[in-house]
């Protein structure tokens, strides 16, 4: 359990490092669809560790 946790959260970590970086790129872009992809990187920063917190919640349901 301790190791799947560990994975999870560096996953979680380099996966909110790499949306936050591309958050700061797309804020400064001057494209057509850097708002787009500004919403979506938003959105991701939420949804990604609320995501891994419920993988946590059901393997802990599983393993038991």
């Amino acid at each position: 359990m301790k190791k799947f946790k560990r994975i999870l959260a560096l996953l979680g970590a380099a996966l909110l490092l790499g949306l936050y970086a591309l958050t700061l790129i797309t804020a400064l872009m001057d494209s057509p669809q850097a708002g787009n992809w500004f919403k979506a990187s938003l959105a991701c920063t939420i949804v990604v560790p609320i995501f891994l917190y419920a993988c946590i919640l059901v393997y802990r349901w599983v393993k038991k």
